[in-house]
């Protein structure tokens, strides 16, 4: 079943809503049984779907959508929250969103807002009844949650945007009525009756400008879990009032999962979101947020996630690929225990948490708790506090040709307090620290490492390991340091391993290159990124075949490195996909290497 949604849109062009429809009609032709439901800019919530009478909202299409079904949204801006009612039945049965072919399709959480009054310098001032906002004001929702740190003053998940560029939440009123600096200020204030807005718009008249303002928490987020197979594509998805997303809470997202399986979030541009973009998160429950400073910890947390079902039968198994993310102020991909089994895989990240107006224990361009068996390969991580973050039971994990650099003040990879096996290869890890190795079990083969590495144990921690290919926990241990393995790698200065010679578990090390005076060039240019090494020569003489017979089993846990399906690893070919010697490093051929796209 397909449906058609309508949206507001400007400037909608007659020419391109023709074409728009007729290419509708076709693909329903195409559809042969299946249902297609159609949105449009002129729809009508009360008309049947089809191409000739669309719907108005994507919402009133998903009250429609049964499993099998396709929902395709014409060109525009739609300023709603999808909260799908149900989900597909199997991977085959999804229930599918996605933009018509060639439209140009937006989601908001935000609304245009005029009335503006001029006060002195840059700042105006504009006062909303609260029943604007309906049962959900992100001016009054003050950002919180375990671990998260305000560094003493407080955070909304409200925000102010200019040309879809939000602006910079004041800590006082004061310093709005200040003339405007480099950044742009907003401050809010709610009281009974009344929320009031002032913000800095220098040059300009803001009623005539569109200025949007947050007022729904997220744009698409089952309120209920085990809202299963659903399919997202094509959308611009932005502009969400998100809270904090601790692994011990519901993780609400600009666009989330929510405690269910199997969804497919491809190919759509996903941008500010207070907290987080994409949530493949944990259910909730009345122990959210009471974890950070308890004794039980997140231990517990993985206990009741088990209890609530927990299991490669139920919970992730999901693909998030090919989505360009950006401006989230603590994760571009955020999920406790809901990541199991899932592939994420080709998207663009970057902009992540470069404010740090907060802080907290979840900032990354990707920051998984649970990731078991889960794929993270081909994306590009830039401009983030950190970039990929695997925080307990990393088990099973591969991170694979991912091209990870500018990321500070953190690192490019932070492993913390994992057993293994999890397996990291063919990378590009260009920034001033590339690996935080707080774990153990880890398989580090033909990487390229430019920046420096820490090594530490966990000594006072204890955390679990699971059964094999699956999540129920078989023991708990503390992380002892060492049972890594380092085969073929390239290490550019400061990059080395001389921090793993007084590891407490031994190590196992081969074919590695350490060049003290080379030098990593990384430019972006029109048709992408290259990547160049001078200085450093790459020796013809090859290192280890690297299979999963060489890399033998954790000391923790006794489990091998396999895939997931628990077929052996054969690493033959390079971060291009190309079959290759075991040369050091992620490269088959001599450079300059094109490593984006």
């Amino acid at each position: 079943m397909k449906i058609l949604v309508s949206a507001s849109v400007n400037g909608l062009m007659k020419r391109g809503w023709i074409l728009w429809l007729a290419a509708g009609v076709l693909v329903g032709i195409g559809m042969g049984g299946a249902r297609e439901l159609h949105v449009a800019v002129n729809g009508d919530d009360g008309a049947d779907g089809t191409t000739s009478n669309p719907l108005r909202t994507i919402q009133a299409a998903a009250e429609l959508a049964q499993p099998g079904d396709v929902i395709t949204v014409g060109p525009g801006t739609y300023r709603e929250r999808i909260d799908p009612p149900r989900g597909g039945e199997s991977e085959s049965k999804q229930i599918i969103y996605k933009a018509a072919a060639g439209a140009e399709v937006a989601i908001k959480g935000s609304e245009v807002v005029k009335g503006w009054e001029k006060l002195e310098h840059d700042t105006w001032k504009l006062t909303l009844p609260n029943r604007f906002f309906g049962d959900f004001n992100p001016y009054a929702d003050e950002i919180r949650g375990d671990w998260f740190r305000p560094q003493g003053r407080k955070h909304h998940t409200g925000a102010v945007y200019r040309d879809g560029h939000w602006l910079v939440e004041a800590a006082k009123l004061d310093e709005v009525l200040e003339p405007a600096g480099e950044q742009a200020l907003w401050f809010g204030r709610v009281d009974k009756i009344q929320t009031s807005l002032w913000a800095q718009f220098p040059g300009v008249d803001p009623n005539e400008e569109g200025i949007e303002i947050n007022v729904r928490q997220s744009v698409f987020y089952p309120s209920e879990p085990g809202r299963n197979f659903i399919t997202v594509r094509g959308f611009t998805l932005e502009h969400a009032a998100t809270n904090w997303a601790p692994p011990t809470a519901e993780q609400v997202g600009l666009i989330g999962t929510h405690w269910s399986k199997g969804w497919i979030i491809e190919d759509n541009t996903i941008r500010y979101s207070v907290c987080t973009g994409v949530t493949l998160g944990k259910h909730g429950d009345e122990f959210d947020n009471t974890s950070a400073n308890s004794a039980e910890g997140y231990v517990e947390t993985i206990k009741r996630g088990l209890a609530a079902g927990w299991s490669k039968e139920k919970i992730g198994s999901h693909v998030v690929r090919r989505n360009h993310i950006s401006h989230c102020e603590q994760a571009g991909i955020v999920g406790s225990l809901g990541p199991a089994f899932s592939v994420i895989e080709d998207n663009h990240i970057h902009d992540i948490h470069i404010r740090q107006l907060f802080g907290g224990a979840e900032m990354a361009g990707i920051k998984f708790h649970g990731a078991i068996d889960t794929l993270i390969r081909g994306n590009h991580i830039h401009r983030c506090v950190r970039g990929i973050w695997l925080d307990w039971m990393t088990q099973g994990t591969r991170v694979t040709r991912n091209l990870v650099h500018d990321c500070a003040p953190r690192e490019d990879l932070f492993v913390e307090v994992n057993h293994g096996p999890f397996l990291v290869d063919h990378n590009l890890f260009l920034s001033k620290t590339s690996l935080a190795d707080w774990s153990e079990g880890g398989a580090y083969v033909h990487n390229l490492f430019a920046g420096k590495m820490i090594a530490r144990p966990e000594p006072n921690r204890e955390t679990p390991w699971q059964e094999e290919h699956g999540t129920a926990i078989a023991g708990l241990a503390t992380t002892q340091g060492g049972d890594n393995r380092f085969y073929n790698n390239v290490l550019v200065a400061p990059a080395g391993l001389d921090q793993y010679d007084d590891s407490k578990q031994p190590n196992r090390m081969a074919g590695n290159l350490v060049l003290k005076d080379a030098e990593v060039r990384l430019r972006e240019e029109e048709d992408g990124w290259t990547l160049e090494l001078e200085g450093g020569r790459i020796p013809e003489k090859p290192g280890p075949q690297v299979t999963s017979d060489l890399l033998g089993k954790t000391l923790v846990s006794g489990q091998g490195y396999v895939r997931p399906d628990g077929s052996p690893y054969r690493l033959d070919r390079d971060y291009f996909g190309t079959e290759s010697d075991p040369l050091p490093g992620p490269f088959a051929g001599p450079g300059p290497w094109k490593v984006w796209p």
